[in-house]
């Protein structure tokens, strides 16, 4: 899942960043209201963490321009914490608002929180498959028939988007955009390596081979007839 982060302090906006990176979040940072609303508004995000006080415009500002064409869920998170601002934010279309000082747990779980009410509807998946290949979102756990196989976070979030796309060819570029959350360089082997990786736990063991390669674009996870 994607989430924008508009925060003008480059301490919290980093701090924020590599929390949610390591919970497997791809993360992108705004550090100005101007930037976090062009973000907010030409790209695809699951939630926004929105601060109040920013350069060039504010986060109401912000909030009011995004409402108008998205209605993805925002987080104000600012040391303003009189109630009547409180109220203001919600009342112009906040999901949330938390308070700085915060702990990283407590903004995790309420993110956590907002994203299971967006997918709170009867097809939300809560276990992806193909072929004898199982994943457990919920309780992020990978299984290939009877065999239980360990994953580390890039790994499981690698399969998941392969999974959620099955037979389409992911280009190299979409791959690392939505899992490291980077700008593909031709000179870096970083996809092909965790691709291998991911192989060698889901496919090498066993007859049927899901992970394959169409040369010079990418890769595609699919069941083919022998």
């Amino acid at each position: 899942m994607r989430i924008l982060v508009v925060e003008d302090e480059p301490k919290t906006a980093a701090y924020i960043a590599k929390g949610l990176t390591e919970q497997s979040f791809a993360v992108d940072v705004a550090h100005d209201g101007v930037d976090g609303l062009h973000l907010a508004t030409s790209e695809a995000y699951d939630l926004i963490v929105l601060d109040v006080m920013l350069p060039r415009a504010d986060g109401w500002s912000v909030l009011q321009a995004i409402r108008r064409t998205r209605q993805v869920p925002v987080i104000f998170l600012t040391a303003r914490d009189e109630v009547a601002d409180r109220v203001k934010g919600l009342e112009m279309g906040a999901d949330d608002y938390l308070v700085k000082p915060f702990a990283f747990s407590e903004l995790l779980a309420r993110i956590r929180s907002l994203l299971r009410r967006g997918q709170a509807q009867p097809q939300a998946e809560t276990t992806l498959q193909i072929a004898d290949l199982e994943v457990d979102l919920l309780r992020r756990r990978v299984r290939r028939g009877a065999s239980r196989i360990e994953l580390t976070a890039k790994e499981f979030a690698l399969l998941e988007y392969l999974l959620r796309h099955a037979g389409e060819v992911m280009s190299r570029t979409l791959i690392a955009e939505h899992v490291w959350d980077m700008n593909f360089d031709s000179d870096t082997n970083v996809v092909d390596v965790a691709v291998r990786r991911l192989r060698a736990k889901i496919d090498d063991p066993y007859p049927a081979k899901l992970v394959h390669t169409m040369r010079g674009v990418g890769y595609v996870l699919e069941l083919r007839d022998e």
